[in-house]
């Protein structure tokens, strides 16, 4: 079948009335106010079309790093088309040939110790099994995470992100505690106070507006968990597969986690998987039942090829270097964006392609959203902190698309400068 026969073609105005009426009214509301009228439609590489093919984006928002690889990656695609040929799901109850070989691949490339993995279908569901773990393993109950973080929208994971994503829906779970992000006297305070199972932590946050970790911050909450006995989890879902330059974000800190915790890039965008990451010490809460966890979908057998090819790809030295060309094109071109618009940009908050454009007030992210949409650009607003918008392209780039990049944000500086009176 032809892509027009499997899914019929639809008037745009159709796909907006029909997406209203039975998937979110709140959302078409929220876009038509905006003044975003985008529907995807073909998507390759970088770049997402509208529907009616009237509009191209350069994707610099990549779904959170869901698209690190680009939209429909041949390599990713051909791998799935390739397994789908003799797999399919699996049995999550049954030793697993594919789970296995990727599970081993994953304690190939993690740091420290990490040898075992279980897998999940998203990030939230990778958070609830690491907090878990946590707690199963230690026999302690609280959870410590930062304010304006952001962890998922499933239980637990709920419970460790800032209070908006669940206080609409009802109280937390209890247990959980938050302190501010890069603070250490206050995270010390915490701990001390009463018997910690983890801290849990994004390696950068990237809801919260993307702020750098201070110097030795990291290594110092690593320092506090081994003298307390806490575990530290680390959240590297946005940060991971190469985002800032190395395969993970926390070597670019020097820390190693007892548990770390991977999603979105791992899907290579075709095919859902997320990853929780511990070592053979923290296995042993599985002991006594090894069926006390389980996810159906979990590591799907027909996708654990596809996410071996993303680590493969993922982890070539050529992809990384390629990473860190393309960020010291943006760190030099921020450096004359921001002389040129000193009245809206404060600067880039950055490592490697993990970027927020830091400007000065909450009006500006939802304005640049805005003005980066006229200019071909897709960017979101980080939702903990509106001063900010995330810069996310994809890691396949090369310097001439980083290069017309800066130029298309310029002209969104701009347009913000004049919305703001400027």
């Amino acid at each position: 079948m032809t892509p027009s026969q499997t899914v019929p073609v639809q008037n745009k105005d159709d796909i907006i009335n029909q997406f209203a009426h039975h998937v979110s009214a709140g959302k078409v509301a929220f876009f038509q106010f905006a003044g975003i009228d985008f529907v995807p439609g073909r998507r390759e590489g970088p770049f997402m079309w509208d529907v009616d093919g009237k509009t191209r984006l350069i994707n610099c928002h990549c779904n959170g790093g869901v698209f690190n690889l680009g939209h429909r990656h041949p390599a990713i695609v051909q791998t799935l088309m390739d397994s789908l040929q003799t797999l399919d799901i699996g049995n999550h109850h049954l030793i697993s040939q594919q789970r296995a070989a990727l599970a081993a691949k994953l304690a190939e490339l993690t740091p420290g110790d990490l040898a075992y993995t279980v897998f999940g279908v998203g990030g939230g569901e990778a958070v609830d099994l690491a907090i878990k773990v946590a707690r199963g393993y230690t026999g302690k109950q609280k959870i410590i995470s930062v304010n304006g973080g952001y962890h998922g929208h499933t239980g637990l994971a709920l419970a460790a992100g800032d209070g908006k994503y669940y206080e609409p829906f009802g109280m937390s779970a209890p247990g959980f505690e938050q302190v501010v992000f890069g603070e250490m006297e206050a995270l010390e305070t915490a701990v001390s106070q009463s018997p910690t199972a983890a801290i849990i932590l994004e390696t950068i946050p990237a809801t919260l507006g993307m702020p750098i970790p201070p110097p030795d911050y990291l290594r110092q909450v690593r320092a506090l968990c081994d003298r307390t006995g806490t575990l530290l989890i680390l959240d590297e879902v946005q940060t991971g597969l190469g985002r800032t330059g190395t395969l993970w974000a926390c070597e670019q800190f020097g820390v190693v986690p007892d548990i770390m915790v991977i999603g979105k890039g791992l899907s290579g965008g075709i095919y859902p998987m997320s990853a929780t990451c511990f070592s053979k010490e923290l296995e042993t809460v599985f002991h006594d039942d090894p069926f006390i966890h389980i996810s159906t979908f979990g590591g799907a057998e027909v996708g654990c090829p596809v996410a071996l090819k993303v680590l493969e790809i993922s982890s070539e030295p050529a992809f990384l270097a390629n990473v860190g060309e393309c960020a010291a094109v943006f760190a030099e071109g921020f450096q004359s964006l921001q002389k040129k618009h000193p009245q809206v940009l404060v600067g880039l908050r950055q490592v490697g392609l993990m970027m927020g454009i830091e400007m000065v007030n909450e009006y500006c992210g939802p304005l640049f959203s805005k003005a980066a949409f006229d200019n071909g650009l897709l960017s979101v607003y980080a939702n903990n902190d509106k001063r900010v918008a995330q810069l996310l392209p994809p890691l396949m780039i090369e310097r001439p698309l980083a290069a017309e990049i800066i130029q298309r944000v310029d002209a969104a500086l701009g347009a913000v400068t004049q919305m703001l009176g400027g």
